[in-house]
């Protein structure tokens, strides 16, 4: 029987299977990501001048599942609008709750932090996560636009 299902901030110590965890979302959005630009990611978790935010799922020792998040200001607020940036279940977790569960974190450290608005995007060909965000939170109706540079 497995061990309850424990929520929590990421440590330096979940690195090597924070790992695992990150390529297997990069890999999901068949996106590339330079192995500098992941170290930076992850020391941006530890530095308190910072606004990025790592909360992972665990099971009996095991990490199953991370969301990184971000707050930034807005316009039409005077609280800091909170991004849900990346969300990922391993693939043999998927459907015992975890992906809701960190979504249910991360409206706790918004509200927190005095935040009145969670917001994520998510590519129109992932079926299965909408099914799971159309319960937890409103589409939007916004399309999103960009441009590299």
């Amino acid at each position: 029987m497995p061990g309850a299902l424990i929520v929590r901030s990421v440590t330096p110590a979940d690195f090597p299977q924070w790992s695992p965890l990150w390529e297997g979302y990069n890999s999901f959005y068949e996106r590339v990501v330079p192995t500098d630009v992941t170290q930076t990611t992850w020391s941006r978790f530890f530095d308190a001048y910072e606004p990025v935010h790592a909360i992972v799922a665990e099971e009996d020792g095991r990490l199953l599942g991370l969301v990184h998040y971000l707050f930034h200001r807005n316009t039409a607020m005077i609280g800091p609008t909170c991004y849900l940036q990346d969300l990922f279940t391993n693939a043999a977790a998927r459907g015992k709750g975890i992906g809701r569960a960190l979504i249910e974190a991360v409206y706790e450290r918004a509200r927190v932090a005095g935040s009145p608005r969670v917001y994520w995007m998510t590519h129109e060909t992932n079926l299965t996560a909408m099914k799971l965000y159309d319960g937890v939170a409103e589409r939007s109706g916004f399309v999103q636009y960009r441009k590299q540079i």
